[in-house]
């Protein structure tokens, strides 16, 4: 499997608020990004099926994005994932420990789009992401990610 990069850094304060960008942020082993909701548990699914560890952070890749543009027009802080990859098969992952930058994660689940992503963007987005939603994972260690950083398959 290739090495990606990171091309985007989003963080949202809370619930439905505007995702912020960043050049760089710091990363909680077991609670998420620094500045982001579910860091503090103020997410829209946080204390519901999955624990918060484990969505603790969501990176989608810029060719999904890119790939979704053709069906419906979305920007990345539109995708509500705090992390944009390029050059790297995010899906795979899952189950999968990796790096970002210095900051071990494992890959949790893919992170479908649902009807409350949809509702804060667009008719059409849950389709056109189906099998690019991206991916949730949980942080191993501390550490601060930045633009440019390497995604690294363990």
């Amino acid at each position: 499997m290739s090495e990606g990069r990171v091309v985007g850094i989003y963080v949202a304060p809370g619930q439905g608020k505007p995702m912020e960008s960043r050049d760089l942020v710091r990363a909680l082993a077991g609670k998420g990004l620094e500045g982001d909701r579910y860091a503090i548990e103020a997410g829209k699914y946080s204390g519901t099926r999955i624990v918060d560890a484990q969505r603790a952070v969501t990176l989608i890749e810029r060719e999904a994005i890119e790939g979704a543009n053709g069906d419906v027009a979305l920007d990345e802080s539109e995708t509500r994932r705090n992390i944009v990859t390029e050059g790297i098969r995010l899906n795979p992952l899952v189950g999968q420990e990796f790096t970002v930058g210095g900051v071990r994660m494992r890959g949790f689940d893919l992170s479908h789009p649902c009807g409350y992503l949809e509702g804060l963007t667009r008719a059409g987005v849950r389709k056109a992401l189906i099998d690019g939603g991206g991916l949730r994972a949980e942080i191993l260690d501390d550490g601060d990610i930045k633009l440019g950083d390497a995604v690294t398959p363990a």
